[in-house]
């Protein structure tokens, strides 16, 4: 288990590496514009420039790797403990493919759907004073998401042993439609994008946000299982 999960860790490592790359390349040209908005915003105003804590150039460069390093390994290591629970309960497919499917399902529960109740915004869109509500509201998404995955595979596994492994797998995928519309319908809907924010800077960032996770799940769980393989490619002493 320990071998396991240094292998999730190291694979997530490596795929933060390459999130933080494309951040660096396509996000934070997208921040430095959402920033300046703000700032011409608040000088309109007549607000007082606020103390800069962190200098921008550190946010962009050592901060933002440091932020992705770190979050990428701990991904990496909870998607080795997922390979562990999943592998020969749930599937018993090959290493690899396991790993790309863990990705492909956690992608989208984890972070494409609640993403699409409750999309990313750069700063300057959105009240400090909510910020805590639309957190709780974001991470309560992605709770109702991951339960209703939890039902669907239990579901397509059932159905599958009566009526076979496609028919089960799509009425699995339409339960966790179903019980994901359900919650998004249900959750209420956050709006506050202020007045004049370019429309294109919200879609390049939302894109770039995309874009990030995007590779960090495709990396992760193609190199963790590139990783797997050798393990279990190693002659037994």
């Amino acid at each position: 288990m320990g071998s396991l999960l240094l292998r999730g860790m190291i694979a997530g490592l490596i795929a933060g590496i390459l999130a933080f790359g494309f951040a660096k390349v396509f996000g934070e040209p997208q921040v430095d514009r959402a920033i300046g908005f703000e700032e011409q915003v608040a000088k309109a105003k007549g607000e007082p420039e606020e103390p800069e804590i962190v200098s921008r150039d550190v946010q962009a460069s050592i901060g933002l790797f440091t932020g992705v390093a770190v979050v990428g390994t701990a991904m990496g290591g909870l998607f080795a403990l997922a390979f562990a629970f999943v592998n020969g309960r749930v599937t018993h497919l090959s290493p690899r493919t396991t790993t790309v499917i863990i990705a492909i399902l956690g992608f989208i529960a984890i972070y494409l759907v609640p993403n699409l109740k409750y999309p990313a915004n750069p700063p300057s869109v959105g009240s400090p004073d909510t910020i805590g509500y639309r957190t709780q509201l974001y991470f309560g998404m992605i709770v109702f998401s991951l339960a209703a995955l939890a039902i669907a595979i239990s579901a397509a596994r059932q159905f599958a042993t009566n009526l076979g492994a496609w028919n089960g797998a799509f009425i699995g995928i339409g339960i966790y439609i179903v019980l994901t519309s359900l919650a998004g319908y249900m959750l209420p809907s956050i709006n506050e994008v202020p007045e004049g924010f370019p429309a294109d800077l919200l879609w390049k960032f939302r894109v770039a946000s995309f874009g990030i996770q995007t590779i960090l799940w495709a990396a992760m769980g193609i190199i963790f299982g590139i990783l797997l393989e050798r393990l279990s490619a190693k002659p037994a002493r």
